[in-house]
């Protein structure tokens, strides 16, 4: 098989993964993650269900792999910046790319606002709440780590494997990511991503300085 053949093949079994993954994401937020089976998945995508198992072994594997994908994006795009860029305006501007307008799970087509934008998140939340799709996202967090890690060994000159720093960093910005999508969805109503995601990036690269008390009202 040809090169190039070989890489279209590769990248339409890349865009089924993602269909795949969006689907399961937009019917368990709008029916509930006991109301959706693969079977419906399957049908929402255009394919088999033998297509899907072929993909994921479940229904949360499909759900995890958003977060697998977006760090394999976000060191394609780190390996993309200019070399003479340094690393912590790389990182923040790779992950800024990768949440253009501040979307994450929670990023959907048609809902804009008000009630309905309302009922999503929690629709979301209730969706991250499950036990399989816990377990699925800790799962794939290890392998997005080492995906972000080797694109950070490699504009750093270390070495992913036996190098704390590229892990360490891999590890770092993975939390700062999860942690900014939490505490958009936590909030009533839900506060923009993006500033959030900018913020904490911002802070891991001054080092986490201690905040100044809040003043007691």
């Amino acid at each position: 098989m040809a090169a190039d053949d070989l890489g279209l093949r590769e990248r339409k079994k890349q865009a089924t993964r993602l269909a795949l993954s969006a689907a399961t994401i937009q019917l368990s937020v709008e029916r509930g993650w006991s109301n959706v089976s693969v079977e419906d998945i399957a049908a929402a995508a255009d394919v088999s269900v033998r297509t899907f198992r072929n993909y994921f072994a479940n229904k949360g594997e499909a759900v995890a792999f958003r977060q697998l994908e977006r760090m394999r994006q976000i060191g394609e795009e780190l390996r993309a910046r200019p070399v003479e860029e340094p690393l912590w305006t790389a990182i923040p501007a790779a992950v800024r790319e990768r949440f253009p307008l501040g979307h994450d799970l929670s990023a959907h087509g048609g809902h804009s606002s008000g009630q309905r934008e309302r009922q999503w998140v929690e629709g979301v939340r209730r969706m991250l709440a499950e036990p399989a799709v816990q377990a699925a996202i800790l799962e794939v967090n290890t392998r997005a780590q080492r995906e972000l890690a080797a694109a950070i060994a490699e504009r750093t000159g270390t070495d992913a494997e036996r190098d704390l720093y590229p892990k360490l960093v891999a590890a770092a910005v993975g939390t700062a990511t999860a942690v900014a999508i939490e505490h958009s969805q936590a909030a009533d109503p839900p506060l923009p991503l993006l500033p959030l995601l900018t913020e904490a990036l911002d802070q891991l690269a001054a080092g986490l300085p201690e905040p100044s008390p809040r003043r007691k009202s």
